[in-house]
């Protein structure tokens, strides 16, 4: 059955202003766009975008599905405005946490609080004497009660853990604070049950609820890591088959982390061409800025004894590019510093990426000229999330001071330099709203503040920022050639608005609503209140 969609503004994404009247979409493409008048009569249904803009579907090229679920169903912290609030937050979800459960949360950010302080390891064994999990909003840091610590093997007499990329957290006397940075974190998360049928089933809900999510917002797809973090791959995976193969129409391109990559290409892990797709190899080779893990070539503004940590050596990350280079496969690398992003330039100069993939940089948060001229040589694709601008640069500028901060998230220079980038939201650490993204990345500053911009120099067209949502991801993953444009033979996914992006003020597009969403040919989200179907 053939397809037309008319009456609306379509954007084709391939030259700014560029639209077409109709599109004749047949399972699951797009076979011709042109006029109504001339595609009308190929077409079985017709429908009318009553006045609705469509663009290509929104791809987020960087997001953690199944985190972004547990954030849906656990105590958010991230409104804390200080640790008393923080405490208060806790304690009320004590007094209703059975005694035989952990009781987890996300999100605190101690750079919302007035003096910065993060509650201590004692101050949770105050509230409870059962574990107590908090992870940090950029899941790099995480806060620990004595009982969780405990579950993890951790004790005062626990050695560093800096040669294998983490650190234990203690005060100025050795005593422990419940702070555990980067790997070291895994040594609790690992003591958490992941496993049986129950243990499944719940991240196949918390799944559906992301998915909710994301079509709500207009997006058709997304790329994703998840296949460390919940026992065996096998329990995440399942999950994405019973939640997407099973029930609906989503595309997710799986990045598979570098502990599991080999393992699930042994085991020949399922996939579903178009819809669940396997990724790069996924790797970390610094942490974040905020808990001043990034690795940076020169020591943070302010904590001048302390330049961020490398999670690998160069020999280990160079053997992990390897091991996927031995399976034809791209490489997907977190580097926010610019020492993480030095070596993993010399990781990727000495294993190239094979022909015709490209490997991921993600975040590149602080880059210099030579890093960016090395770029511009490499077949990378910036993975990168604008919205970091606006909740970083409120206090980025001590970490990093006046001189590096000019440097930061720099999406336009990248552009200019013609290196591909894609749009991101690294959720659940920022909203997957796409035009929160987009508003930041043009923007790069809240809606009504008064100021030019953070780094106004680095601001993007509108055309550019929502090119990254859409060919921009689906450079990322080599499927350019059908994904991300309004053309023929391409993917008949679309999302569409009630309102024209590229119209009114930058404030203006923030009031734009989702009035469907698109995959496949599929209306998969519908805003019935904005959708009544006109006649003609």
């Amino acid at each position: 059955m053939k397809t037309l969609w008319y009456g609306g503004t379509i954007y084709t994404m391939r030259a700014p202003e560029e639209t077409v009247e109709a599109i004749l979409t047949e399972a699951g493409r797009i076979l011709k766009i042109g006029s109504k008048k001339t595609l009308i009569k190929y077409a079985d249904k017709l429908i009318n975008l009553g006045g609705s803009v469509m663009y290509p579907g929104f791809v987020d090229s960087h997001v953690h599905m199944l985190f972004q679920g547990e954030k849906l169903t656990r105590l958010d912290l991230s409104t804390a405005q200080s640790k008393q609030e923080m405490l208060q937050m806790i304690r009320a979800v004590a007094d209703v946490t059975p005694t035989d459960q952990w009781l987890l949360a996300e999100g605190w950010n101690e750079n919302n609080f007035e003096d910065g302080e993060i509650p201590t390891r004692l101050e949770l064994d105050e509230i409870r004497k059962e574990p107590i999990l908090l992870k940090r909003i950029c899941h790099h840091v995480v806060l620990c009660n004595t009982s969780a610590l405990a579950a993890g093997g951790i004790t005062e007499d626990s050695p560093d853990l800096q040669e294998i990329g983490g650190e234990i957290g203690r005060d100025e006397q050795g005593t422990l604070t419940g702070l555990l940075f980067e790997q070291a974190s895994n040594l609790v998360l690992d003591a958490l049950p992941k496993s049986g049928a129950e243990y499944v089933h719940a991240l196949t809900e918390k799944l559906n609820l992301t998915v909710d999510e994301m079509i709500r917002v207009g997006l058709t797809g997304a790329h994703t890591e998840d296949m460390h973090y919940f026992g065996s791959f096998v329990n995440p995976l399942t999950a994405f088959h019973k939640v997407i193969g099973e029930k609906r129409n989503f595309r997710v391109n799986i990045l598979r982390h570098h502990v599991v990559f080999e393992e699930m290409i042994q085991k020949e892990a399922p996939f579903i061409p178009g819809f669940i797709e396997p990724g790069a190899m996924k790797i970390f080779a610094d942490g974040a800025l905020g808990g001043r893990t990034a690795a940076l070539k020169a020591p943070y503004e302010d904590d001048p004894h302390n330049s961020g940590m490398f999670i690998h050596t160069d020999e280990s990350l160079m053997n992990w590019v390897k091991i996927a280079r031995k399976h034809q496969e791209a490489v997907a690398i977190h580097m926010i510093g610019d020492a993480a992003a030095e070596q993993v330039i010399r990781a990727l100069k000495r294993y190239p990426a094979p022909h015709g993939k490209r490997d991921r940089l993600i975040h590149a948060s602080l880059l210099n000229e030579a890093i960016i001229k090395e770029l511009q040589h490499m077949p990378v694709v910036i993975d990168a999330q604008p919205a970091f601008v606006v909740s970083d640069f409120p206090w980025i500028e001590e970490r990093l001071g006046c001189e590096r901060s000019a440097l930061a998230y720099p999406w336009k220079t990248l552009l200019e330099a013609h290196i591909r980038c894609a749009a991101g939201t690294d959720a659940p650490v920022e909203s997957f709203d796409p035009l929160q993204t987009i508003y930041a990345a043009v923007a790069r500053k809240s809606p009504g503040d008064s100021h030019d911009g953070y780094g106004s120099h680095e601001k993007i067209s509108r055309f550019d920022a929502i090119r990254m949502y859409t060919v921009g991801s689906a450079e990322a993953i080599g499927k350019e050639n059908e994904r991300g444009y309004i053309a023929p033979d391409y993917v008949a996914d679309f999302t569409i608005y009630d309102r024209d992006l590229f119209a009114g003020t930058t404030e203006d597009m923030l009031s734009a609503q989702v009035t469907k969403t698109v995959v496949a040919e599929n209306i998969v989200y519908e805003n019935s209140q904005l959708t009544k179907q006109p006649n003609g």
